[in-house]
């Protein structure tokens, strides 16, 4: 599942415990009728895709629900493992991808078979 909107605000890493589990949040507002802000967690070796990132950028995330059970009473977080910019500002992996397009493109066909 995927969710899109402008980035409202990024935390900081946080470690939990002693086995070094990280988590960082990122909450983007809905550009619905009726927006929201909603947080969404990236976690463990995931919260470094947070990093090329600032407020106010548009962006696609790629989400997962993650539900649980304490005392009776039910939690549900959303968990992101991916995110894009859809906005003209480009982030270093956006910006490392189309330069490697733009560098394959010699004017040569391709003589791939595939």
């Amino acid at each position: 599942m995927e969710l899109t909107g402008k980035v409202h605000f990024i935390g900081e890493t946080e470690e939990f415990g002693n086995n070094g589990f990280t988590k960082r949040m990122i909450v983007i507002e809905t550009q619905d009728q009726y927006p929201q802000k909603l947080p969404i967690d990236f976690v463990k070796d995931n919260t470094k895709l947070l990093d090329n990132f600032q407020e106010g950028q548009e962006v696609k995330i790629s989400i997962n629900f993650r539900g649980n059970e304490y005392n009776g009473k039910y939690y549900v977080n959303i968990q992101g493992w991916k995110i894009e910019s859809i906005s003209g500002q480009q982030n270093e992996v956006d910006k490392y991808l189309s330069n490697i397009t733009d560098n394959n493109d010699d004017g040569r066909p391709d003589d791939l078979p595939y």
